[in-house]
């Protein structure tokens, strides 16, 4: 599964906006999707001109969801072990 393909894979048909960036039913997080498809060929633009855009995932209790990109809580990647100190 592409995250990135043009068209939407068939199981984003029967997602639910989710209001909290994170799985409606079971709470999960969107890391522990089995599947996710990102919606990059429908930006919408806010007030300030930015873009945003819908993220699907497709949660491992079975919960298809989605959540505007715009509302994914920042990511602290040190924590995460990606970026070393310099």
């Amino acid at each position: 599964m592409d995250a990135f393909a043009l068209t939407p894979p068939d199981w984003t048909r029967s997602a639910t906006h989710a209001h909290a960036f994170g799985c409606p039913a079971c709470k999960a997080s969107p890391l522990e999707a089995h599947q996710v498809w990102i919606n990059r060929r429908a930006p919408v633009f806010t007030e300030d001109h930015r873009r945003k855009w819908q993220e699907f995932y497709h949660c491992q209790c079975g919960t298809v969801w989605w959540a505007w990109s715009s509302d994914r809580p920042p990511t602290d990647l040190k924590t995460l072990g990606i970026y070393d100190e310099l």
